[in-house]
């Protein structure tokens, strides 16, 4: 059995990535709308009805905005610390809010999912990696530095988003305030270029079929240059960069095809227009 994943959003105008096989399916974080993501998931085929869950990472606006209305419209379960739903502001109904605890596996349908700490300026931030008959994927995004959870996890995975905010130089001459830069680069804020490369070069089991460079700064890096830092190192893995405005398209992640090997689905050529949740 395959995994099928894709990021449907991912920056700090909204986070949200899909992750399922034939018969369930995971939500790893719901920034934005309800209705942008519908959408954007029956632009690419995707099911609603499959979706079984919903796991949050942080309490930050970009990764839960959506959340009380998509979870309360399809009566989903969330998966959410108490700390985070204690910070987050948001009203969510009881029955469907489910904690969780650092390592714990959480059987949902055929998938299982494993949240793990991480350094991130929030209440109690979490990642997540999913795995189904051998297969696992993970979700790396907002992620201050490379602790021992992170590098762990991230070995284990044939697929994985992983946050590549920043280019140093650009964040350093942009027009950012000193005290926000610092909070980016601080160690408790994101991954820059750089630092996501040097964890791919060290960490990067020799299976891992598809990298996705997620969390890219619109003021502080560009699509372009986040993937030639890369350009160099891939070792056959395929490098994605995940839109700030539209979907990726939906991707075939199996673990039998040799690394390298780009396994999206030729049958769904999904081309989806712009749409921009704001500028």
């Amino acid at each position: 059995m395959s995994l099928y994943i894709t990021s449907l959003n991912s920056g700090s105008n909204g986070n949200c990535y899909y992750i399922g096989n034939d018969s369930d399916a995971v939500l790893i974080d719901a920034g934005i709308s309800c209705r942008e993501t519908e959408k954007r998931m029956r632009l690419l085929g995707l099911d609603m009805q499959k979706v079984r869950a919903i796991f949050i990472s942080h309490e930050h606006s970009d990764h839960i905005k959506g959340l009380p209305v998509i979870a309360e419209k399809y009566k989903l379960p969330v998966y959410i610390t108490e700390l985070t739903l204690k910070h987050s502001g948001i009203s969510l109904n009881k029955e469907r809010v489910t904690g969780f605890k650092a390592h714990q596996q959480i059987e949902v349908g055929e998938l299982s999912v494993t949240a793990f700490p991480k350094a991130h300026d929030a209440s109690d931030p979490h990642s997540f990696i999913i795995s189904c008959n051998g297969i696992t994927v993970g979700v790396f995004t907002d992620i201050g530095a490379c602790c021992q959870h992170v590098s762990r996890y991230f070995s284990r995975c044939h697929a994985a988003f992983l946050e590549a905010n920043y280019d140093a130089d650009m964040l350093e001459n942009g027009r950012y305030p000193y005290h926000l830069k610092n909070r980016i680069r601080g160690g408790m804020g994101h991954l820059s270029n750089k630092q996501a490369l040097d964890l791919f070069k060290e960490y990067r089991p020799t299976f891992m079929s598809h990298l996705f460079l997620s969390h890219l700064s619109r003021d502080n890096n560009n699509p372009l240059l986040a993937s030639s830092v890369f350009d160099n190192h891939r070792n056959g893995t395929d490098i994605i960069v995940a839109s700030r405005d539209e979907p990726t398209k939906l991707y075939h992640i199996t673990p039998t095809i040799p690394a390298g090997i780009q396994t999206h689905l030729q049958k769904r050529q999904i081309k989806p227009s712009q749409m921009r949740l704001f500028d």
